[in-house]
């Protein structure tokens, strides 16, 4: 069945919607809105304050459109491409101080993307610990979430503060001083926007390297990259959608204001090319930072110790995601 009615973690009620070509069809589909001002039929997702909610995950067009456009002049091929150097020496790093039996996550699928995030965006390295702390709290939504979602908050506003009066190349720096004519990022837009880089760009890569290299151990064989970002994606489905008018899927009518789901999961189970960085004018702002992290992390880890044996895995599986929790691996060279 192509599209089915799920039950939310919140209670609410949502469309499933599987099958390759209508899941990307639907990320694409302009008739879906990702604002949560079109829902009309009582979702009550994860939400944030206002300052930290104007980011490119919860807007349309026009919106959509001139914040990304101000962001991507900032957030290019160039600069990231030039920081693989960075990131390999912070891998190997990473791997320097390790021997015998370890944890892969806790020692290197988590501390590596933190750390390039943190360069990326000029995040003093001594505030990184911090940081993962608040972010494990709001992934986790255990206790402490209120204080967690407030110490981000400060901490980015400082941040920004900063760069204004001490501008370096950086993404802070370079969105602080993005302008397309007279236009330019707003201060709540600024703080959302990163505040969704440095989350982002931080779980979804270590949940990405982390199943991964789980990946490989188990198979034996390495995939090429592409393959582990359809393979390994830890998303389950595409962010939520709210349908702007009746939308009609395989027979079924969903109804104006419903929540949706696409199933990524799903979708890339099937032979056809992965959908795990969305598609249309969402598709992933981060997703060359994505693959250049994967391909740095899993080339030095196997390099480094070809004959790497697994333990034993700890899956942690949400409603959301799907990744690894604990990694026990033997190194040896």
């Amino acid at each position: 069945m192509a599209v089915k009615r799920i039950e939310l973690p919140g209670g609410s009620k949502a469309w499933l919607v599987t099958g390759h070509d209508n899941v990307r069809s639907g990320l694409a589909d302009p008739r879906f809105s990702l604002s949560k001002d079109n829902a009309a039929d009582g979702y009550a997702g994860f939400s944030l304050p206002p300052a930290l909610d104007a980011n490119l995950l919860n807007l349309d067009p026009p919106d959509h459109t001139r914040l990304r456009r101000l962001v991507t002049g900032a957030f290019t091929a160039k600069r990231v491409a030039g920081m693989r150097a960075k990131i390999e020496a912070t891998a190997n790093r990473l791997l320097d101080g390790l021997t015998a039996e370890v944890d892969l996550i806790a020692t290197y699928a988590a501390p590596l993307p933190v750390i390039t995030i943190g360069e990326l965006l000029g995040i003093p390295p001594d505030r990184l610990s911090d940081f993962r702390g608040w972010t494990t709290t709001l992934i986790t939504q255990g206790a402490g979430m209120r204080e967690a979602v407030q110490s981000v908050c400060r901490f980015i506003v400082e941040l920004i503060a900063r760069k204004r009066t001490e501008p370096a190349d950086d993404l802070i720096s370079a969105m602080i001083a993005a302008r397309d004519g007279a236009d330019q990022l707003s201060e709540d837009e600024l703080l959302s926007l990163a505040f969704l880089i440095l989350w982002a760009g931080y779980e979804n890569s270590v949940q990405l390297i982390g199943n991964s290299i789980h990946a490989v151990l188990r198979g034996g064989e390495r995939p090429d990259t592409e393959e582990l970002l359809r393979t390994a994606n830890p998303n389950l489905h595409g962010l939520r959608r709210f349908a702007l008018r009746d939308v009609t899927v395989e027979g079924t009518t969903i109804a104006k204001g419903q929540t949706v789901l696409f199933d990524i999961q799903a979708a890339n189970d099937e032979a056809a090319p992965h959908v795990s960085f969305g598609a249309g004018i969402h598709h992933c702002l981060g997703a060359p930072l994505a693959r250049l992290e994967l391909e740095i992390a899993l080339d030095t880890l196997f390099h480094r110790f070809p004959d790497v044996q697994l333990v034993r895995a700890q899956d942690r599986v949400s409603f959301r995601s799907r990744g690894v929790a604990e990694l026990r691996v033997r190194l040896s060279t």
